[in-house]
C-alpha cells in the first residue's frame, strides 16, 4: 500500500480533523485492517482497534463485540456493497468517515489483481450525507479538499480545483425508549 506515493496531504488534513473532534481518551474502532493511517492515529495518542479483514458486507460481528466510543471509516465505504448495514451496526454515537468523491467521467475503480481493492460506490457528498441521515446520524462538521497529482493533462489540472475527498464528523442522538401509547378508555 502506498508504494509509489504516500498521501501526506490527505493524512494531515484527516488527522487535524480527528484532533478537532475526538479526544485521545476515546477508543476508536477503525474500519479496515491496520494501515498507515491507523498507525498515525496510534502515534498521536489514540487507542485504535481495527477489523481483522473479515467481509464487512456479510459480517458485522466486530462492530457489536468490540468496546469503542468512536467509529472511523477512512476511504472504506466505497469498497462496501452495503455501508448502510455497517452504519446500522455501529454501537457508538460518534463517527468520522471520509470518502473519495466521484470524479467527472471516471468509472468505478477496479483492481485487476486484488479483489478487495475495488470500488462499488463512487460517492458524491450528498450520498454520504443521506446515508448518515438514514442511519440516525447528524452531521456536525464536514470538509472537502483537493488532491492534486503531479501529472500533465486535463484531469490533473481539474484536480487542483475540484474536491477529491469528503470528510465528515457526525453524531447520533442516544436512543430513547419508545413510549407506549395507551388505548383510550371505553365510555369516555
Amino acid at each position: 500500500m502506498y508504494e509509489k506515493s504516500f498521501p501526506s496531504k490527505r493524512f494531515n488534513i484527516t488527522l487535524e480533523f480527528l484532533k478537532k473532534h475526538i479526544s485521545t481518551s476515546e477508543t476508536i474502532f477503525d474500519l479496515g485492517v491496520p494501515n498507515p493511517f491507523s498507525k498515525i492515529m496510534t502515534e498521536n495518542g489514540y487507542q485504535v482497534i481495527n477489523t481483522k479483514g473479515e467481509d464487512l458486507d456479510n459480517d458485522q460481528t466486530a462492530l457489536q463485540s468490540e468496546h469503542y466510543s468512536v467509529f472511523t471509516a477512512f476511504e472504506i465505504f466505497e469498497h462496501l456493497l452495503n455501508p448502510y448495514t455497517v452504519l446500522q451496526n455501529v454501537k457508538c454515537n460518534k463517527v468520522l468517515i471520509s470518502i473519495p468523491m466521484r470524479l467527472w467521467f471516471q468509472s468505478a475503480y477496479k483492481s485487476k489483481t486484488d479483489k478487495w481493492d475495488r470500488h462499488y460506490h463512487e460517492f458524491e457528498d450528498w450520498q454520504l450525507d443521506w446515508l448518515l441521515e438514514k442511519t440516525g446520524f447528524k452531521i456536525i462538521d464536514s470538509a472537502q479538499f483537493t488532491h492534486p497529482v503531479k501529472k500533465i493533462g486535463f484531469r490533473p489540472l481539474l484536480r487542483f480545483f475540484t474536491p477529491r475527498y469528503y470528510l465528515v464528523y457526525a453524531e447520533r442522538s442516544l436512543l430513547t425508549p419508545k413510549k407506549e401509547v395507551q388505548a383510550p378508555e371505553e365510555g369516555i
